[in-house]
């Protein structure tokens, strides 16, 4: 069973925190460490960091937005890292949403399908070296003159069924993203959907989901921690779909918190749908988590770790390192040590 780490970007950890828990996974025997994008670390100055600062452990957008960055500067980002860190790329590619796209970086948020596969025939072309004529997004007469040795595997970000159908026509993996263990087999059939539709071979996709986990010493707080962020990415009006199955009172819960009410609004997360959504308590429960979506047909199971509370990174690195030990990864006696270590050291809050 391999298991991946997503780095906790809503926490307002500076580099030295993301450091420490990607050298925990390192030392773990993490497959790979996924850094996000959202209000937090810039998605490819962090990935250089840490491809500077590590040897084995792959390192991967998860997910970078598409509409900020022109495909080919996208390129030209993920050339730079492989040629630091050849083989241990992955350029993790989404859609994201309108607040992120529009309110935030002043860019229109449309024909995201359109974007999603004219950015992959981007890429692809740009690292073969090839000149680039593609339509949409406009890419006219581009050619890259950094290659990387080794083109990085394209990972699609995908919730809804036709971004799911796509990852299979175009992606070489796919991204899964709240999407509790019980429908992964519905998520992987749409995406078969469409390796189907454009001629590939069953399968030829490979599969990762990440899920929010927290097996830290401060379980109460965690707990509501996770109950937060689960009603914050459901309240997003392009993922609330994919949190209907399991929070039915979404479109209340996002009333009462945008009309100042936060307690009523959290009160309206049910305790079935953080645990559903989220791996809380041990090692073990963590490692049973991913465990169960490997039989589901996952190829990489990927813990999202935030702490406690916001700024704490004792939580995030007890996690990483007894989920490690409970799954039977690799070199969990050095992962222990890793754990004492770095909980000696000062905790950063920010």
């Amino acid at each position: 069973m391999r298991l991946g780490v997503a780095l906790p970007v809503d926490d307002g950890l500076g580099v030295p925190e993301y450091l420490r828990l990607v050298r925990a996974a390192e030392d773990a025997g993490y497959d790979s460490a996924w850094v996000g994008e959202v209000t937090g670390p810039e998605v490819f100055s962090m990935l250089g960091v840490l491809a500077a600062s590590t040897s084995r452990i792959r390192l991967g957008s998860g997910i970078a937005t598409v509409y900020p960055r022109s495909p080919a500067l996208a390129a030209m980002g993920f050339a730079t890292l492989a040629s630091a860190a050849p083989g241990r790329i992955l350029a993790g590619l989404g859609a994201s949403s309108p607040m992120v796209t529009e309110d935030w970086h002043g860019r229109a948020h449309h024909r995201p399908l359109a974007t999603i596969e004219g950015y992959v025939r981007v890429l692809r072309a740009a690292w073969a070296g090839e000149r680039v004529s593609v339509e949409h997004p406009r890419t006219q007469g581009f050619r890259a003159t950094l290659l990387p040795p080794e083109p990085p595997p394209i990972v699609v970000g995908a919730m809804n069924p036709k971004m799911l159908r796509l990852a299979g026509r175009v992606a070489d993996g796919v991204f899964l993203t709240w999407c509790p263990v019980d429908e992964i087999a519905a998520e992987l059939a749409l995406v078969r959907e469409g390796e189907r539709e454009a001629g590939r071979e069953p399968g030829s996709v490979w599969a990762m989901v990440s899920f929010w986990a927290y097996a830290g010493d401060r379980l109460p707080e965690g707990t509501e921690r996770l109950r937060r962020l689960c009603l914050q990415y459901a309240m997003v009006p392009t993922h609330a779909g994919s949190f209907a199955g399991v929070f039915p009172e979404i479109a209340r819960a996002t009333e009462l918190w945008r009309a100042g009410d936060r307690r009523a609004a959290l009160a309206l997360v049910p305790d079935e749908a953080v645990h559903r959504l989220c791996a809380v308590g041990t090692g073990e429960t963590v490692a049973a988590r991913a465990a169960a979506m490997h039989e589901a047909g996952v190829d990489l199971a990927v813990l999202l770790t935030p702490g406690a509370v916001p700024g704490e990174t004792d939580g995030p690195l007890q996690t990483i390192t007894r989920a490690a030990a409970a799954a039977g990864l690799l070199q969990t006696d050095r992962a222990a040590a890793s754990e004492r270590d770095r909980s000696a050291s000062p905790t950063t809050a920010r």
